[in-house]
């Protein structure tokens, strides 16, 4: 069970970092996959931001994968796409419209989130 974990740990952490090194050489893969615009010099804004967050989530998530004793950094991914979910949800609450590639991100990261959760403390129980 361990084992699957954290090949599905991996997988995940493989691609959220492709995605990651996708953005930040060429940040129009953002803009793109997350229908936002950036005019002018606030493209860079995208490939940090957007980078960063998804750059530090695979990073925790492979060293995790790679490494069960360091599984409490699990704890990083589930922190970003938890509070990216909840802060979807307040936008739908205040009024932001809704759509299909919202709802979709709505269901990426509360599966990430539930993902890194349990695998943190499956894998960290086991150390």
């Amino acid at each position: 069970m361990n084992l699957v974990l954290r090949i599905l740990v991996g997988l995940w952490g493989l691609g959220f970092g492709l995605l990651a090194v996708q953005g930040i050489i060429d940040p129009k893969v953002f803009t793109t996959q997350f229908g936002i615009e950036a005019p002018g010099a606030s493209i860079n804004s995208v490939r940090s931001d957007f980078g960063a967050f998804f750059l530090v989530s695979a990073v925790c998530a492979l060293w995790a994968a790679a490494k069960p004793e360091k599984a409490k950094l699990l704890y990083v991914p589930a922190a970003l796409y938890g509070t990216a979910l909840v802060g979807r949800l307040i936008g739908l609450g205040l009024g932001d419209p809704a759509s299909a590639a919202n709802n979709q991100a709505m269901i990426i990261e509360g599966v990430s989130t539930l993902l890194m959760l349990f695998a943190a403390r499956r894998l960290g129980a086991q150390t």
